[in-house]
């Protein structure tokens, strides 16, 4: 009665004609799993016969569905680059004709859930043998549709009950229902040829199997919770169950379940989340939306789906449950509604009778409900006839999961990683040898081919590409360490890959070796617990150029040190072989990239350019791989050209040594004064007083950059006659006589200088004319520039220099993503508020980097530092996640003030001392202080002397773990440092202080201890970290008062009415009224002080007051302290209070417990506080 005889699709009800996607795969199981169950019993003629038009009918409503979202193949190309709710496809559509029945914007159309149980399901259906695809066309679409969910971990969409939040307001959220939908979907359609038996190689669909692990990983950071307003949600059954089984972790799974059992399940079924209002008495049905203060009237009322129970029996099936089947199967029967012609029928959900409502309330799951909503509901009453052929042995599990994913969380064997070191050139190879380690070059494995990750992201471009669908094919994205461990079949050629952390030409991070050891680590790790497929990873790791030292003539130590280990067949936790590439082609994974064979209609080149780059290149690429010219064919044309785009030629002067003429800046300049004079030269008004940040203006090697100090003003000085800038005959600047002054420069930072000022005045296009050659512009210029100063690591300026390029980590926008899908919100810039800027959803890449430079104001070098820092701290979330415990905030501003301010106090040296020392340390010194920080062990700094030849005039740093006897340990990260090094040892923090213990001016003597306080409250309050169950507790006190008042800034008790106190939404709602404090270490009191209320939650008090001003009680007991301070006679310093705070330096640097401890004082400031609301007795001061 409800299927369309025309396209096969169900409507959802006899009155209702429109066809959901979701609830037409859902009804439609039923069919597939009664043409198996008659199929396999078939002993007549009739039987076999109802089995195949049951089949049929399954075949017609998934091609039904098929033609839906073909017609909206235009939204498909879109969101693929958009990801945007205006731009996918629909939720639901007429079930005659197809066409879609709301706007674009009158639905929550984007479930990422749906489009993905589609493709699932289609995986399943044809390896179960149905032929659902017919054509080629078909296949490239559903190959888009791949790439349409492939983002689904950072896709905000409306879920799986098409609300989004459940304020019920249209706001999408991120949510693990549909991420690990997608991940099980991606799985089950990776390399299944759509054409079942009858297929070849061009009916395959590939997934790149990065994507999918990021899907895990996310949904792994989020379970059990659901989303950001959803702390639990019954349709995770769906995810943890049949059909996705997608999570592998069995305890995971358990702790699901059980959350969804505890806090969901009542005596007719499940809620399907806390405070669902849908159909309640209580709900509005005038209006869409729900105001946020009334969802605690639905608190204990919502309705209970019967549907959840199907998926309990089912999973009882799948895991040989014997008692939760029988328990699930009784209690279905309880509740299902029998007809007169003996069928029985599943109804939607079950409510509250409106009279009965306050008894409800009173006593949850006391009142007798009534059945309301569709009858049947023809999702649950499909999976209630699966569940029926199952259990009475009808179906075996495997019939309706022919793909085998119910084994998802099975034991999984060790990975063994292969690992093929990769020598550039002979050159290389041969001082390898010297070090007794042999080596292949790239020449030597011929007809083997290797190249570079980015060779492999553009031709996955070609992939999907579709001229008369008007499909572009997959976008240009980058590809990850799983994927440049497969090794790929391309045109009957074997290609490997160098994985993408390897390839410099992106970001700076590779020109550091260490980083490159660091890295090779983190992916070696990242491939034992990640690989899924079949036979083994592996890893071809390239020894370039770029790894030598002393002028080329021996390998880097750390990379020596990296070979060496690698032969032991363990490397930072993983296990691995080493060998030749050939030796290791009958166990890696092959994939056939079948889509560029040449009898393929796609054309490598759509508009080739005739002019071929000159093959000069001498960076980056390796040479030897490619035959002679004539013999090349389209595909090595296409990869040359790649390459070819990337090569550099050579066109700066080298740095002069003579001395004859006064330098163009002297070093004591800073950038304030050339930007001043170049603002005159535009005749524009100089700013008397520094807008942007704290720090002055920009550039890190002018002394000028000081992220410890307070902001301070200058005075533009008139400077012209200290600078020498060349004037032409108008008295304005003469720029072609600043290029010729390249040539004069003592050192490459003066050449930076210059070239940035022609950056600023001329723009990057700006054709120098350098020696009388005609197209070296200034982009080419400061791009040579960015490679020598790689080669000398000299990273202050490397920074600087990719400052002025703009250039981005590729991986920038994932790293966000990651890090916003692990449940941290990111701000970048500095505090407070208007400058320092929050992102909350995951923005594309271009968006973010205009973001990061618009935080940073006019400095150039913190928008760089920005987007390293927010790189490690993806890189450390997904390796060690428990780092980030109880943080919800990472404000990069405050991190990165906080390692300079480390630097200053380790280093003891002044602001801007240490700001230039943080600029020019390496990127892994860089990842292992911000390490510290998070992990809040002492370190030690040790200044280095540089090597007498380099032009660069920083001190050199090296920063190590403190061992317990304060020596530092050195050898643990196993770098014997270069020869020509003296070392001279700073004084580390755990030395003695400077303070003689007999202080004779009344001073304490604090030992070794001073400032030790003072720090961790620093550094807790920059990274935001709160104590464990902090934001529950607060919840619990906000049920006790009107509201908390913090530095001005209310956090009211209405919150507790719209939220749960579990919920994301509510601790970032507390997060974003402590983030008003600028001080971190005032926060972190306020945080002790609120804790410390938080202990009158659990005393039978009713209520503690109207508004409770957290910081009135912070000065309370700080003056305590003082008072107490001043009674045991202390003077002088000791007293001294922080002018922007008024609070007492010795109170920030006292442990918070003992009898001197902050929460002792804190504790007794509250008594007072809240003297009249506090139970007279039994609350005798302790």
């Amino acid at each position: 009665m409800l299927k369309n005889p025309v396209t096969g699709l169900l409507s959802a009800g006899a009155d209702h004609k429109d066809a959901w996607v979701r609830d037409n795969i859902y009804s439609i199981l039923a069919v597939w799993g009664l043409g198996m169950a008659y199929r396999k019993n078939a002993d007549r003629d009739e039987d076999k016969a109802k089995a195949y038009e049951l089949e049929q009918n399954v075949v017609k409503l998934m091609r039904g569905l098929l033609q839906c979202m073909m017609r909206q193949v235009d939204k498909v190309e879109k969101f693929k680059r958009t990801q945007s709710t205006k731009d996918c496809l629909h939720a639901k559509y007429n079930s005659a004709t197809c066409a879609t029945v709301v706007g674009d914007d009158q639905w929550g159309h984007l479930q990422v859930d749906a489009t993905s149980l589609y493709l699932l399901f289609l995986a399943q259906m044809t390896a179960s043998g149905l032929r659902i695809i017919f054509t080629l066309d078909e296949v490239t679409f559903i190959q888009n549709l791949v790439f349409y969910i492939e983002a689904a971990y950072k896709v905000a969409d409306y879920g799986i009950w098409e609300r989004g939040d459940k304020t019920n307001q249209g706001i999408p959220e991120l949510n693990a229902s549909s991420v690990g939908m997608a991940k099980a979907a991606l799985e089950a359609i990776d390399e299944l040829d759509l054409f079942g038996a009858h297929g070849g190689h061009k009916s395959v669909i590939h997934v790149l199997p990065d994507e999918v692990e990021h899907c895990q990983s996310i949904l792994y950071s989020m379970l059990p919770r659901a989303s950001t307003s959803k702390e639990i949600d019954a349709g995770l059954l769906s995810i943890i169950s049949y059909p996705a089984f997608a999570v592998e972790d069995v305890n995971l799974v358990n702790v699901t379940k059980s959350e969804i059992i505890s806090k969901l399940q009542g005596r007719y079924g499940c809620c399907r989340f806390l405070r669902d209002g849908y159909k309640t008495p209580r709900e509005d049905p005038s209006r869409l939306h729900y105001d946020p203060a009334e969802l605690k009237l639905f608190e204990n009322i919502e309705c209970e789906w019967p549907v959840f129970w199907t998926y309990f029996l089912i999973d009882g099936i799948f895991n040989e449950d014997k008692i939760q089947v029988q328990e699930y199967r009784e209690a279905l029967e309880g509740i299902l509604i029998r007809e007169k012609n003996g069928l029985v029928l599943m109804p939607e959900l079950y409510a509250v009778p409106p009279e009965k409502v306050d008894e409800e309330y009173e006593n949850p799951h006391s009142v007798d409900r009534v059945p309301v909503g569709k009858l049947p509901h023809l999702w649950g009453q499909s999976l209630y006839v699966l569940s029926c052929l199952l259990a009475e042995g009808f179906l075996a599990a495997g019939e309706i999961d022919p793909l085998n994913r119910r084994f998802s969380t099975g034991f999984k064997p060790d990975v063994v990683v292969q690992v093929t070191v990769l020598a550039e050139s002979n050159q290389i190879k041969n001082l390898l040898q010297d070090r007794g380690i042999n080596v292949q070059s790239i020449a030597d494995i011929h007809p083997l081919r290797v190249q570079p990750a980015r060779i492999l992201s553009n031709l996955y471009t070609m992939l999907g590409r579709n001229k008369s669908m008007k499909l572009s094919g997959r976008p240009h994205r980058h590809i990850g360490v799983l994927g440049t461990s497969k090794l790929y079949v391309i045109r009957n050629q074997i290609f490997a890959f160098t994985p993408q952390f390897t390839d410099q030409h992106h970001f700076y991070l590779a020109l550091d070796n260490q980083m490159i050891v660091e890295m090779l680590k983190t992916e070696l790790a990242y491939l034992t617990s990640c690989w899924r497929m079949t036979g083994r990873p592996t890893l071809t790791f390239p020894i370039t150029h770029t790894m030598l030292v002393d002028d080329g003539t021996d390998i880097h130590p750390a990379v020596l040190a990296t070979i060496r280990k690698l032969e032991d067949g363990y490397f930072g936790g993983a296990r691995v072989k080493i060998g030749k590439l050939s030796e290791f082609l009958t166990t890696s994974f092959h994939t056939y990239l079948s889509f560029l064979d040449p009898d393929c209609d796609l054309k490598l080149f759509d508009d080739r350019n005739d002019d071929c780059h000159s093959p000069d290149s001498e960076y980056g690429d390796y040479p030897a791989d490619f035959c002679e010219k004539e013999s090349q064919d389209e595909l090595d044309q296409y990869i040359n050209d790649v390459l070819q785009s990337t090569a550099l030629k050579s066109y700066l002067p080298p740095t002069s040594n003579k001395m004859s003429q006064p330098p163009v800046f002297s070093a004591n300049h800073s950038t304030e004064e050339i930007l001043s004079i170049m603002a005159k030269t535009k005749g524009l008004e100089v700013p008397a007083v520094s807008m942007s940040l704290p720090t002055k203006v920009l550039n890190t090697h002018r002394k000028s950059l000081n992220l410890v100090d307070n902001p301070r003003f200058f005075e533009t000085k008139d400077c012209e006659n200290v600078l020498h800038l060349p004037k032409d005959a108008h008295g304005d600047l003469d720029c072609r006589k600043l290029v010729d002054q390249l040539k004069e420069c003592p050192t490459l930072h003066d050449q930076a200088d210059i070239l940035y000022i022609l950056h600023i005045l001329k723009g990057a296009d700006w054709d120098t004319e350098l020696d009388g050659q005609y197209g070296v512009t200034v982009h080419c210029l400061l791009n040579e520039l960015y490679r020598k100063a790689g080669l000398n690591q000299e990273w202050g300026l490397i920074r600087y220099i990719s400052g002025i390029l703009k250039k981005r980590v590729e991986v920038l926008a994932e790293a966000c993503t990651d890090l916003l899908s692990h449940h941290k919100q990111l701000t970048v810039g500095l505090p407070p508020e208007p400058r320092e800027k929050i992102i909350t959803t995951p923005l594309p890449p271009e968006e973010l980097t205009d973001l990061i430079y618009e935080a940073s104001g006019q400095d150039i070098s913190i928008a760089v530092l920005t987007q390293e820092i927010i790189m490690y701290l993806a890189m450390y979330v997904r390796s060690q996640p428990s780092l980030f415990v109880e943080m919800l905030r990472l404000r990069i501003g405050l991190i990165i003030q906080v390692m300079a301010t480390e630097l200053a106090r380790s280093l003891k040296c002044s602001g801007e001392e240490a700001s230039e020392s943080l600029m020019n340390l390496s990127p892994f010194d860089m990842k292992s202080l911000l390490h510290h920080i998070l992990s809040g062990k002492e370190f030690g700094v040790e200044r280095s002397l540089r090597p007498v030849d380099s032009s660069s005039s920083s001190p050199a740093i090296s920063i190590h773990e403190m061992g317990h006897s304060g020596a530092t340990k050195t050898e643990r990260s196993g770098i014997t440092k270069l020869k020509s090094e003296m070392k001279q040892r700073s004084s580390t923090p755990s030395s003695p202080t400077s303070i003689s213990p007999t202080g004779s001016s009344g001073d304490m003597s604090w030992g070794d201890r001073k400032g030790q306080w003072l720090r961790r409250r620093r550094l807790d309050g920059a990274i935001n970290r709160v104590p464990v169950g902090f934001y529950e507790k607060v919840w619990k006190i906000l049920q006790k008062c009107h509201g908390l008042s913090i530095d001005g800034y209310v956090l009211p008790s209405s919150t507790t009415r719209e939220m749960t106190p579990c919920e994301i939404k509510f601790a970032v709602h507390v997060e974003s009224v402590l983030n008003h404090v600028p001080q971190p270490e005032y926060r972190q009191l306020l945080v002790e002080a609120i804790l410390v209320l938080t202990f009158l939650s659990d005393i039978e008090v009713n209520s503690i007051g109207g508004i409770i001003h957290v910081d009135r009680i912070v000065h309370m007991a700080n003056d305590l302290f003082l008072q107490e301070l001043k009674s045991f006679g202390a003077t002088g310093s000791i007293l001294e209070k922080d002018t922007a705070t008024g609070i007492c330096h010795y109170f920030y640097d006292s442990a918070p417990s003992g009898a001197y401890g902050t929460m002792t004082y804190l504790t007794k400031a509250i008594i007072i506080y809240l003297h009249d609301f506090l139970p007279s007795t039994g609350c005798a001061m302790q």
